[in-house]
């Protein structure tokens, strides 16, 4: 592999809430060629925060598309020029030398290496154990773009369907398998996911799941609804723990 550096895109739609750590660590642990920012129309602090990366590094690109994740990702697509390229949520931080030892993952069959996504606040060693088992498993079923870094002559010619709001990294695992190449999933490197205040709800950890399924086939429904209600398991053990130390 190029280990040359690497373009960076990261879909924004007020994102001030974790937008800055969330850019930092890709600076210190990415070497990043352009950071290719898709905005959704923000309103709040984000194309602010995103102008102070670029005063610091002079290497920020910004693009809107106020449509769908599939269409977002699309256009940062578009403007990739490097060999390799990552996505990157834009509230998750990255874990020390990410890019490093995302390298020890690439070899000539592999078109894209994932990080595994650790929601922040999970103390307990064996509800970690089990979460990372559990979305290493939604991984293997949907792929993700939480931490992706990606060979992009496999996606260059990509067409993601404009209506898909969930599910495009769905789409991207599924194009790049057709093109012979393995996604890696692992579990070192990894980003810290920084999820909204309404996931921590009962309520906003059922909505997950209604998005999340809307588009999954029959057959995998099972697979899917076994695996997301792990999710919604954990956030009612999170919130009555929290209720004890109150």
């Amino acid at each position: 592999m190029d280990t040359g550096k690497v373009d960076v895109v990261v879909l924004t739609k007020d994102s001030e809430r974790m937008l800055e750590p969330c850019l930092t660590s890709v600076y210190q642990n990415v070497p990043v060629d352009h950071l290719i920012v898709v905005d959704g129309r923000s309103t709040d602090r984000t194309l602010e925060i995103v102008e102070k990366f670029q005063k610091e590094h002079g290497n920020v690109v910004i693009v809107e598309d106020s449509g769908t994740r599939g269409s977002a990702r699309s256009e940062g697509i578009k403007l990739v020029t490097t060999k390799w390229f990552m996505f990157v949520d834009s509230d998750v931080v990255l874990c020390k030398d990410w890019f490093t030892k995302a390298l020890g993952h690439v070899k000539s069959n592999v078109g894209a290496v994932w990080g595994i996504e650790i929601w922040d606040g999970l103390q307990n060693s064996h509800v970690l154990k089990l979460f990372l088992k559990i979305t290493r498993r939604i991984f293997d079923l949907r792929g993700g773009t939480h931490d992706l870094l990606v060979r992009t002559e496999n996606v260059k010619d990509i067409e993601i369907p404009k209506n898909l709001h969930v599910f495009e990294d769905a789409f991207i695992a599924e194009w790049i398998s057709k093109k012979g190449y393995k996604l890696v999933a692992t579990y070192d490197p990894y980003c810290v996911h920084f999820r909204p205040a309404t996931v921590w709800t009962f309520k906003g950890s059922l909505d997950i799941i209604r998005d999340s399924l809307r588009f999954v086939s029959l057959s995998k429904l099972p697979q899917y609804f076994l695996a997301y209600g792990f999710y919604t398991v954990y956030v009612v053990h999170r919130n009555l723990f929290q209720r004890k130390l109150a």
